[in-house]
């Protein structure tokens, strides 16, 4: 019998990274106490350390910050695409510098794994600051016109699962393309994006061209409804969405919403099992399943089934959950106490319901937010974890025994975020993809990511692409 080897901690340093008792706004270049001295605590998921306290921004707040980027668009928008990119490669290199304290701050304040912070979110948001830093003076080459124009300000709301990378897709296109913008983190995790107002700083930004309030959904709902604001952008919850969507009914406002999802990853009885099994993994239990954009329904084909199934129970009992900080670590924290109650009360309704619970052997810390890795088997399309998304490490699995059976089901939700098509042969990837409904397809792999690729979602998925050259138009006056 081969030996069995234990792994030792691999705690990476907090050392790395300065956290200050108190933050702020970001309003018009500095930092300033919020209008009615109102602040909030951010902690810890891992340990519910308090690690800070942060200004609460009201609706004068709100005000300032976006008569403050209205000022500053005037200049930044008038200055030529090569001066605007200098900025952006600037932020783009200095991210580079700061990315191991970022990705330490941002494992600490979300309770992601730092592995997945180190390896993915800091790469990832350092390149769309270096793409769209590359396209500040191309704009007449993106298909838009020959002389596309800024929109003006644009208000921006974030959520709390990619907190620093849905800044960087937000805030790199505003400010490549000639706009302002007033960014409004999650109250959860508002501490990488007054990092990154720092880093605006540091990069010799003209003031007011970034602010930032944090707040709670009141802040972001004043953002949104501020008559001086000509764009919103908002990644979070389909009811939120929805909510946005009456709000700027009516107005001139230009409007991109990427919303929930419920994604399918179909796998074929051709498949390469461990492959499909580590893109199943990937696809679901990345960043603790808190991903618009999760393979959350499995779909197998009956033949394959029970191989399958065994196969990936046994690649769940390796994986380790436990300390975000620890680079061996593959399961992390839930971000806040109401997100675990979510996926709790969700789960216990999967059971009642009749589909069958199992996870692996599992030890979870006694301080903290946790939910070990879980997958439903005998779910139908009926039960609430195969419609519902529950934004946890949860995965429904089903069965089909066709392609075009697979794409029923794959289509049988109001969502259409991503999907996933497992199989040796091409010219099946390409039948089943052009029939799902889904904004992102992947085929033998999940969650692969690219400055240079639109992403965004159908139906309550939500409308407007991110990434690329598409990323662009909702930027501008076209």
């Amino acid at each position: 019998m081969a030996p069995v080897f234990d792994y030792a901690p691999a705690p990476e340093s907090r050392s790395v990274v300065d956290i200050a008792p108190s933050y702020g706004l970001f309003i018009d270049g500095e930092f300033t106490e919020a209008a009615g001295g109102k602040v909030f605590k951010t902690v810890s998921p891992s340990s519910e350390e308090v690690l800070s306290e942060v200004a609460e921004a009201s609706e004068e707040d709100v005000d300032r910050a976006v008569r403050a980027a209205r000022k500053a668009f005037e200049k930044w928008s008038a200055l030529p695409g090569s001066e605007r990119a200098k900025y952006l490669f600037r932020i783009a290199r200095i991210i580079q510098e700061r990315s191991r304290e970022l990705a330490v701050l941002e494992t600490l304040d979300n309770g992601k794994p730092i592995r997945e912070t180190r390896d993915a979110d800091l790469p990832l948001v350092a390149a769309h600051f270096f793409y769209y830093a590359g396209w500040a003076d191309k704009l007449e080459h993106a298909g838009y016109g020959a002389n596309p124009r800024p929109l003006g300000v644009a208000g921006q709301v974030i959520p709390w699962n990619f907190p620093l990378l849905m800044l960087a897709w937000k805030i790199a296109p505003a400010l490549a393309t000639g706009n302002t913008v007033v960014l409004k983190p999650a109250e959860t995790t508002p501490l990488s994006a007054l990092f990154f107002a720092d880093i605006c700083r540091q990069a010799g930004l003209p003031k007011g061209v970034v602010n930032i309030v944090t707040g709670d959904g009141r802040a972001g709902a004043a953002l949104v409804a501020h008559p001086d604001v000509n764009k919103v952008a908002f990644t979070g919850s389909t009811a939120v969405g929805k909510e946005i969507a009456r709000t700027v009914a009516g107005t001139r406002k230009k409007l991109t919403l990427e919303l929930g999802g419920k994604g399918a990853n179909i796998v074929f009885d051709d498949a390469p099992i461990d492959q499909a099994v580590e893109g199943i993994v990937n696809g679901i239990f990345f960043n603790q399943g808190q991903v618009c954009c999760a393979g959350s329904r499995l779909l197998v084909q009956e033949s394959i089934h029970d191989e399958l199934l065994d196969s990936l129970k046994r690649r769940l009992s390796t994986l380790r959950l436990g300390d975000p900080l620890d680079k061996n670590t593959d399961i992390g924290a839930i971000n806040s106490a109401e997100q675990l109650a979510r996926i709790t009360a969700l789960a216990e309704q999967g059971e009642a319901e009749g589909a069958e619970r199992w996870s692996p052997a599992c030890e979870l810390p006694e301080s903290g937010y946790w939910f070990a890795p879980t997958l439903f088997t005998n779910v139908t399309q009926a039960h609430t974890i195969a419609r519902d998304e529950i934004f946890g490490p949860v995965l429904s699995v089903l069965t089909f025994r066709t392609p075009d059976e697979a794409v029923a089901k794959a289509n049988n939700t109001p969502y259409g975020l991503s999907a996933g098509i497992w199989t040796e042969k091409g010219s099946r990837i390409l039948a089943v993809a052009n029939k799902l409904r889904a904004g992102v397809i992947w085929s033998n792999t999940f969650n692969k990511f690219d400055p240079t690729s639109p992403f965004g979602g159908y139906k309550e998925s939500g409308f407007g692409r991110e990434g690329g050259r598409h990323g662009l138009e909702a930027y501008l006056d076209v």
